[in-house]
């Protein structure tokens, strides 16, 4: 339908709707809510007589998560299809027959769909440096969640990854605005394609808008402290890149900035959201943010007030999510005059559209499953975004590869976990639950089994803090070549994994130690959603690899890695730290690295080493001087010096040479990642636009000043003047 059709079908709608029934649309409820209790274990999930109360009473307008069962876990094809098609013929029987809308967190795939295909997490796909890969994550995922029966996916995350301390890290596309913006906008775009009502597309989710990244105590849901350039200039612009790449909902911001809940900021949530972005879509709260404004925030006296400051601020949908109380409290206040009947028509007609948007009134057949889940051909993908996204940061001697009959000690807690490879959001919430996970998926240990001609010997058990056997470690590694030493984190999500420090446990610090004083070469391996401190462990490694989470075929994307079966491409997405308190991003400001001031990271960003080696030459730009609104054709050739075919991503940045507002040192504006042969070069050709060249200025307004400007692509630079 065109938009003017679908307008005009809300229009009519709402002129029938009740005020509980629009109401009930703002609702959104848990499973729970509708669910047959876990203990009962029920054959039939869904209790017939909540499902009635939910759809049929309260109208609610959607319901999110997995079931009610131990662990909260993913549920077979079949369960989903069953379970959704009862929501909707719950539907089917209300007055007016509104749709529910079902979402889920399919955050690196078909997350709580069994034997999905799970992809690495963004983290890892920013180090691909390919959008080619996030647009085809986008396009395996929706259709997977809709083979699934769902609708709806709170999947991307727009935030931008700053603080390295945040549990939610992993999750974004790193620490560089462009990066995210071009991965997160590519996903998108495969997720949705040009109509999201298409039987293997859905509606993608924004979140977390807006400045929930940048905690600065670094702990998930505690305060940030942004001013408004800043926000301007770093955490916006991917948000507002999401809107024009036309995602239709946005999920906001759990914290709080600058001293205002994120669901009661009506400055962001209207006045910017809406009257600057421009989006057309509906605000959808984060898990029971509503409340907490009551509960925890103690901005609102009662919850009453503090569904009326939501409401008011921009809030459209409500993730209650255990009761009616938002459902109920909201007709009280409408009833009373506290909130407007308008303000209710206007997030039910966004609500609405969005369901038009999305055919859910005219629902047609789900996918064939055969056909369109978990198939060769996305496997192969994942394979791939595994491989291209796993950063080869030390390789001393060319000690990698290595040869396939090499004596192998593999130890460390994350050899030997699948969940090590795929962090949260993995079949269960916070991605821990081991016995779950396809047997069929292979962990590092068992990769390396697989591909190695010679002794694997394993020492080390999967626990994060007991001790392993260190006199083992030292014995057996007197008859090994090389020791593979598999450290990093245990998976979790959100709140459940804020820490202290970036630091290691003192127990893998002592396998490490042990591990180098055998004077055996030692091939450091990281696994986690984090930069853990490893700067003593890699400066004595003979190699490193940051895996960080590479998702369900990443144990075989390492071991094609280790052996030289792939030649690793990927590139640091953030800047890795050399110490807990060195945080420092690339794009730091002249200050930064003033006197004794450094940007001085153990591994910069955009790092990363091959098998083979490139060099880029002739860097120009078409015009030395350009006017105010021009763009700038830069040109640079790249050619692989080395001896076997690879992949390099060619980055390239600017500088503002002087501004009245402070610049960065340097902004990656472009990036491109080609394959070469060995001795092929190839001319590639880049377009800065206005906007690449522009910043926030005094006025807190997007500008471009006339003056000089730097282009730095590998050692080169060359300058160019904007000139009036």
């Amino acid at each position: 339908m065109s938009a003017q059709e679908i307008e005009n079908k809300v229009k009519i709608l709402m002129a029938q709707m009740t005020l509980e029934e629009k109401v009930g649309q703002m609702t959104q409820v848990d499973f729970t809510v509708i669910g047959v209790p876990k203990e009962q274990n029920a054959e039939d999930q869904i209790d017939p007589v909540k499902l009635e109360d939910a759809v049929v009473k309260h109208h609610v307008g959607s319901i999110l998560n997995t079931t009610f069962t131990p662990d909260n876990k993913a549920q077979s094809i079949d369960t989903w299809r069953k379970m959704t098609s009862t929501v909707q013929d719950a539907a089917a029987k209300t007055r007016l027959k509104i749709p529910v809308i079902y979402g889920i967190d399919a955050i690196h795939g078909a997350t709580y769909t069994q034997n999905s295909v799970l992809f690495p997490q963004a983290i890892n796909m920013a180090a691909t440096f390919n959008a080619d890969l996030a647009f085809k994550e986008g396009e395996i995922t929706a259709r997977e969640v809709r083979a699934s029966g769902l609708q709806w996916n709170f999947s991307t995350v727009m935030d931008i990854g700053r603080q390295p301390l945040w549990p939610r890290l992993w999750e974004t596309f790193g620490e560089d605005v462009h990066l995210a913006t071009v991965m997160g906008t590519s996903y998108i775009k495969g997720h949705q394609g040009d109509d999201f009502s298409a039987v293997n597309k859905a509606p993608t989710c924004l979140k977390h808008y807006v400045g929930y990244s940048y905690p600065l105590n670094g702990k998930d849901r505690t305060p940030a402290w942004i001013g408004e350039r800043a926000l301007r200039e770093y955490f916006l612009p991917t948000f507002a890149a999401g809107i024009n790449a036309g995602s239709p909902t946005v999920m906001v911001n759990s914290a709080e900035v600058d001293g205002i809940p994120g669901h009661a900021n009506h400055h962001y949530l209207t006045t910017i959201l809406r009257g600057e972005l421009g989006f057309k879509g509906f605000t959808v709260s984060d898990w029971e943010d509503i409340k907490r404004l009551y509960t925890r925030d103690k901005m609102a006296a009662s919850e009453k007030e503090a569904v009326k400051i939501a409401v008011m601020a921009g809030i459209d949908m409500s993730m209650v999510p255990f009761d009616f109380s938002f459902y109920d409290l909201l007709i009280e206040l409408v009833k009373t005059g506290e909130v407007p009947l308008s303000r209710i028509d206007e997030a039910v007609s966004r609500i609405l559209t969005v369901k038009y948007q999305a055919g859910l009134f005219e629902p047609k057949p789900l996918l064939d499953i055969a056909e369109n889940f978990a198939t060769a051909e996305a496997i192969a993908t994942n394979r791939q975004a595994a491989r291209e996204s796993i950063v080869l940061a030390k390789n001393d001697h060319n000690i990698l590869p290595l040869k396939k009959d090499a004596n192998i000690l593999v130890t460390g807690p994350t050899a030997n976990l699948l969940s090590a490879l795929n962090g949260g959001w993995t079949i269960t919430w916070q991605g821990a639950a081991e016995h779950l996970y396809p047997q069929e998926k292979l962990t590092v240990l068992a990769a390396i089994q697989n591909k190695a001609g010679g002794k694997v010997t394993f020492v080390g058990g999967e626990s994060f803090d007991a001790k392993i056997d260190l006199q083992k470690v030292v014995e057996e590694a007197k008859n090994h070549d090389v020791i593979l030493l598999s450290l990093g984190e245990q998976p979790y999500t959100e709140t459940v994994g804020n820490i202290e420090s970036l630091n290691l446990g003192q127990a893998q610090v002592d396998l490490a130690q042990a591990a180098l004083a055998t004077g055996k070469p030692v091939i450091l391996l990281t696994l986690g959603g984090r930069p853990r401190i490893i700067t003593q462990i890699s400066e004595l490694a003979s190699g490193v690899i940051l895996g960080f989470l590479p998702g369900m075929e990443g144990g075989e994307a390492i071991a094609d890695i280790l052996f030289g079966d792939y030649n690793p491409n990927g590139k640091l997405p953030i800047s890795y730290p050399r110490n807990t308190n060195g945080i420092v991003p690339y794009d730091y400001k002249p200050i930064e690295s003033f006197e004794i001031n450094t940007y001085n990271p153990l591994y910069p960003f955009g790092h990363g080493l091959s098998y083979t080696t490139f060099e880029t030459s002739g860097l120009k730009v078409e015009k030395d001087k350009v006017k105010l609104g021009e763009n700038v054709i830069v040109t640079v050739t790249i050619k692989n010096t080395g001896t076997i075919t690879g992949k390099e991503a060619v980055l390239v940045y600017i500088n503002d040479v002087a501004a009245s507002v402070t610049r960065p040192n340097k902004q990656l504006k472009a990036f491109k990642k080609v394959e070469l042969n060995p001795g092929q070069s190839q001319a590639l050709s880049f377009t800065l636009t206005p906007h690449d060249l522009s910043f926030i200025g005094v006025d807190l307004k997007r500008i471009v000043e006339p003056g000089d400007f730097k282009v730095l692509v590998g050692n080169e630079t060359v300058g160019f003047t904007v000139i009036k």
